[in-house]
């Protein structure tokens, strides 16, 4: 189960963003659909292994990658901005669907908070799977009409004076966060900036700290 300490006071209730144990609408739906593809016949269980096997390959570190070379190289980051998905294929990372993805930069002045209000688009090319809690209905919820709660409750404070941007993915445009570098990493290498990143960061619930890592 994952637990957040709830350190707001809204005045009323809402649901806490943890982890059932038992499947969920999703989950069966998936299961369902996929033993109905099969038994007839419209592909089979190898290509399902395959593609499996395709998803497993995308972690985290790829998106760390991106993320470090953004920090270090201000053209690739202009380019990236500009167009995410060809920006990560720069770096060799595949797409294997027709997705678009848009990187969005975290400043001074803009903290960016992802999320999937209808199920769990995510961006898997260069993250992987995404989290439990971020299928979850509480948080693709909450997010949209409390983020500045749902982040306190990852131990994430954003000043007043920031604004909160939520960006809501869909079937073909998802969302990648660009963290604010930070401090005092102005001589680290680009595989010790790219350590630093993790998942939660470039969903954009946590920042990236010195200390943090994958």
């Amino acid at each position: 189960m994952i637990e957040h300490d709830h350190n707001h006071d809204h005045g009323h209730a809402h649901a806490e963003i943890v982890h059932a144990a038992r499947p969920g609408y999703y989950d069966i739906m998936e299961t369902a659909v996929r033993e109905l593809l099969i038994e007839k016949q419209l592909f089979g269980p190898d290509e399902i292994r395959r593609q499996i096997e395709v998803l497993d390959s995308r972690t985290p570190a790829l998106g760390a990658k991106v993320v470090a070379r953004a920090w270090v190289d201000p053209e690739f980051r202009s380019r990236l901005l500009a167009n995410g998905r060809a920006g990560c294929e720069e770096l060799g990372i595949t797409f294997y669907d027709d997705t678009q993805l848009i990187v969005l930069e975290n400043t001074g002045a803009v903290h960016n908070l992802i999320v999937c209000t209808l199920c769990s688009c995510y961006p898997r090319p260069v993250l992987g799977l995404p989290p439990d809690w971020y299928k979850l209905k509480a948080y693709r919820s909450r997010a949209v009409y409390e983020p500045r709660a749902v982040l306190a409750e990852f131990g994430t404070h954003i000043p007043d004076d920031v604004e909160v941007r939520v960006s809501d993915s869909t079937a073909i445009v998802r969302y990648l966060v660009l963290p604010k570098r930070p401090d005092g990493t102005e001589h680290y290498s680009e595989e010790q900036l790219a350590a630093l990143v993790t998942r939660d960061a470039m969903i954009g619930v946590i920042p990236v700290t010195i200390g943090s890592g994958q």
